[in-house]
């Protein structure tokens, strides 16, 4: 089973596996551990990553990068009309207000949501591994930004489920890199001292992300997180790009901003400077050829000047970092470290501000650009049940306080933050509401920060509630939580119910009554108190933490029946319609007291159960029925990548013959071919080869497949004829090489040597009679060859030499190699028995007997009715 961790970035993706008791970060089919997140659509194909990339200069409008910034969200988001401006290909509302990006793919304009684009890319992710493993994938763990909303969770999980892919969590990317520090520090506090305080600060291409992380033995807890997602390295190219962009329009009069082409490769030019620029102080050149018009251009920047220009972006990292720190409420003495992450934090002034702020110089112990994919592997291998990892425990936390609202069946609205802003996830909290019939409950972002325009989460309506026995309202238990992928949802409801009284069992007699009694009753005391002691989820104050996939999900339905028990028992004795629409079980340990006094009086004892209420949900995702056609197109569109990559192997297969002939006809092949036949052959190629760009450039597979077949029928005649001429004599050398040996073998039998005397004459004819018959066959052969001109086919072919050589070997090797008789064996004779042999073999007094033949005293004493180890034990005692 494999274990891949996915860093999807927003310019470039690293994949981790976990193997050989490590995790390594793999090569894509270019050597590159690096992939460029870049889709594109060109004709017949779509291609990923590198090839992708190569495309963002020559064919820019069918080209897509950083979708990253647009999965889950609208089309009249602000930030995603800031997007649009920058991009080359064209972006459109869909139905609904989403957001849809043509291209031009299969000859027709086609529209992708940026969770297809996502789906498509990670399909490429997805074959980069199983090409490394040799094993199929289907686990994952893939990283998002830690500001991701909901809404941009959900559409992330789509577009896994798109790519036939199961995400088993969808996890944040500072949380991931702790986790790769972290898991692997031998020296951390016990779980019983203080924690150490680590700060990381990941700056990627687009954004600015912070977590202050505490670290004990085993596990790790996210104190604060804080980000700015327009902020990345990106913004800092766009401050060169600037620059370069004034200075070709004032020297050079050329406009790169009206061209798309143009401006691409500025672009890309503007990245490698301020990366030199990084490395170096001096002031660095920048030479294009023919950037527009045929104009060649040429700038320079240095370092000092780009710091200069991007002054208000450098300004702009203290806030997250002083944001994280002040959250905590933690003072830069109590930071352990501060480790670094991201391509962007290369930028000396960059680690600069950051060393300002916290007080301590930025570490690099991790790998910059891999430890967010590593960590990811990590958390992939702990939840595969496949793999022994050891235990650390991650605790993540809520981003943003997210609040539910209502209408009371008075028609008052009602609100309550469930999850404040740093709680800790995954995590689960029990409500409790009275109703007589179905009700909504909405979720929002309670907080004004949310880098989202909308902050509606969800409506989750609760069906098939019903008034109680008495006609009042019923108590209906209801579960919120976030999950292990930071996503909320309203994960399951149930209504208190009363049970139907159990029939009284028939009384025992008078002498057992009383105990028999006290047994039933208290068996019946165990079965309705029966529930798991811990005291966060019985309580109901404090919410259960959800692990897993609802691994304890049996326990907190017991839980959940007992406090329904609780509270319906209060409720009769008080006689009261508890009209607080919400309520967190704050009094649930009273209530619990009550009911055991209830119990131990054992009267007006009641029992209730609870039953599953079924609930509907309106969320930011796509329905089962979007999903599964997005599967299927995803689906056909990998079957077309594969006829496509067949076909243009066709293509390329009868290009690269016509090109290796007609080189070969001039060289190699010359001596073998006529003048005349090889001038038809070369304009049989030339016509090949205006076929292919003309007439013949997109024709299905079988087209190329039988055009190769043709040119075959004229080269390889020739080609077999050099490879004949070139073989042939050394596989008659091998020939001859066996004859003489065989020969010799004759010459030293009719000589008479004794190596060879037992062989039957015979046998020794048949050698002589197959030499003969081989050597005029070679003559022959050999003489006719001779006389034919390497133009022609030859008369004999190595095949021929080699069979014959095979038959020569298999008559000749069985006689030769007859192995010598053995020697008979004289049977020994019969001498008359010496004295002093005699004397000598006889037992002398002193000599020991053998142990298996004891005296006649010995054998006496054995018992013939006992086991032979039973007499050798008696034996060994005498």
């Amino acid at each position: 089973m494999a274990v891949v961790g996915i860093d999807l970035g927003n310019l470039s993706s690293y994949v981790a596996i976990a193997r050989g008791g490590g995790i390594e970060t793999i090569a894509n089919e270019h050597s590159d551990r690096m992939t460029p997140s870049v889709v594109s659509f060109s004709g017949q194909q779509r291609s990923q990553g590198v090839e992708a990339k190569s495309q963002m200069v020559t064919n820019p409008k069918n080209t897509i990068s950083q979708f990253k910034r647009l999965i889950g969200r609208k089309f009249n988001d602000p930030a995603i009309q800031e997007e649009i401006s920058k991009f080359p290909y064209k972006v459109i509302e869909t139905d609904g207000g989403g957001i849809g990006i043509q291209v031009q793919y299969q000859n027709e304009v086609e529209t992708f949501s940026p969770e297809q684009v996502t789906a498509t890319f990670l399909t490429k992710l997805k074959s980069t591994a199983e090409a490394v493993l040799n094993t199929k994938v289907v686990d994952c763990v893939i990283s998002v930004p830690q500001y991701y909303t909901d809404a941009e969770r959900r559409a992330v999980m789509s577009a896994v489920n798109i790519a036939n892919l199961n995400c088993l969590r969808v996890m944040n990317d500072t949380t991931a890199v702790a986790l790769a520090y972290g898991i692997y520090k031998q020296d951390l506090p016990a779980p019983e001292e203080k924690p150490r305080n680590v700060v990381f600060v990941d700056m990627g291409h687009a954004s600015l992300q912070v977590a202050i992380c505490a670290f004990n033995k085993g596990k790790l807890k996210v104190l604060s997180t804080a980000a700015d997602r327009s902020l990345g390295g990106r913004d800092f190219d766009q401050v060169v790009f600037e620059h370069l962009a004034a200075e070709f329009l004032s020297k050079f009069k050329v406009d790169v901003k009206s061209h798309v082409r143009a401006r691409q490769r500025v672009l890309l030019e503007a990245e490698k400077l301020k990366k030199l620029m990084s490395a170096n102080a001096t002031k660095i050149p920048v030479n294009m050829e023919s950037l527009m018009d045929d104009k060649d251009v040429r700038s320079s920047m240095q370092r000092s000047e780009f710091e200069e220009k991007a002054a208000s972006l450098f300004k702009r990292i203290e806030g997250p970092l002083k944001s994280a720190l002040e959250q905590t409420k933690l003072k830069p003495a109590d930071i352990y470290a501060v480790e670094i992450v991201g391509g962007s934090t290369r930028i000396p002034r960059v680690k600069e501000i950051i060393k300002s702020v916290f007080g301590k110089a930025p570490s690099t112990t991790l790998n910059q650009d891999e430890a967010v994919s590593r960590g990811c592997a990590l958390q992939c291998a702990i939840l595969s049940p496949t793999f022994r990892v050891r235990e650390f425990a991650v605790t993540d936390l809520t981003p943003y306080p997210i609040k539910l609202t209502w209408v009371t069946e008075k028609g008052d609205p009602g609100e309550m933050v469930v999850f404040k802003k740093n709680d800790e996830t995954p995590f689960t909290r029990m409500l409790t509401f009275y109703r007589n019939n179905a009700f909504d409950l909405e979720a929002f972002y309670a907080s004004n920060d949310v880098p989202y325009p909308d902050p509606f989460i969800g409506k989750f309506t609760v069906k098939n509630v019903t008034p109680n026995e008495e006609g009042e309202s019923s108590k209906v238990k209801v579960k919120v939580n976030v999950n292990r992928h930071g996503i909320f949802s309203v994960s399951s409801a149930a209504m208190v119910v009363k049970l139907p009284p159990e029939p009284e069992p028939p009384k025992p007699e008078k002498e057992v009554n009383g105990k028999a009694d006290a047994s039933k009753e208290g068996e019946g005391a165990k079965m309705e108190t029966d529930a798991p002691q811990n005291d966060t989820e019985a309580d109901g104050t404090n919410p259960s933490e959800e692990k897993g996939n609802d691994e304890k999900m049996n326990n907190e339905d017991q839980t959940d029946q007992k406090e329904d028990e609780m509270d319906a028992e209060v409720a009769d004795k008080s006689g009261e319609q508890k009209q607080n629409e919400v309520n967190e079980d704050e009094n649930s340990k009273k209530d619990g007291n009550s009911e055991k006094d209830t119990k131990k009086g054992g009267k007006n004892k009641v029992k209730y159960g609870s039953r599953d209420l079924p609930i509907d949900e309106q969320v930011h995702q796509m329905s089962e029925i979007e999903l599964q056609k997005c599967a299927e197109i995803e689906m056909k569109m990998i079957a077309q990548d594969k006829l496509e990559r067949d076909r243009a192997h066709a293509k390329n297969s009868v290009e690269e013959y016509v090109y290796d002939m007609r080189s070969k006809l001039y060289e190699k092949l010359e001596k073998y071919i006529t003048e005349e036949d090889r001038s038809k052959f070369i304009s049989v190629l030339t016509e090949t080869e205006d076929w292919l760009y003309g007439d013949g450039e997109d024709l299905q597979k079988n087209a190329y497949v039988k055009k190769l077949e043709e040119l075959r029928k004229l080269g390889d005649p020739v080609v077999k004829r050099e490879t004949e001429a070139n073989v042939r004599p050394q596989a008659f050398e091998e020939f001859g090489r066996s004859l003489q040996l065989y020969r010799k073998f004759l010459d030293q039998y009719s000589q008479g040597d004794e190596k060879y005397a037992h062989i039957q004459k015979s046998d020794v004819e048949k050698v002589e009679k197959s030499i003969k018959d081989k050597e005029a066959w070679r003559d022959e052969k050999m003489n006719s060859q001779n006389q034919v001109p390497l133009t022609q086919d030859p008369v004999v072919t190595v095949s021929q030499i080699r069979s014959e050589h095979n038959s020569l070997v298999h008559t000749c090797d069985p006689v030769v190699k007859t192995p010598k008789p053995k020697p008979k064996e004289e049977p020994p004779k019969d001498e008359p028995p010496k004295e002093d042999n005699a004397a000598g073999d006889a037992p002398k007094e002193g000599d020991e007997k053998m142990e298996t033949e004891p005296s006649q005293e010995e054998s006496s004493s054995v018992d013939p009715g006992k086991t032979t180890e039973e007499n050798t034990m008696e034996m060994e005692v005498d």
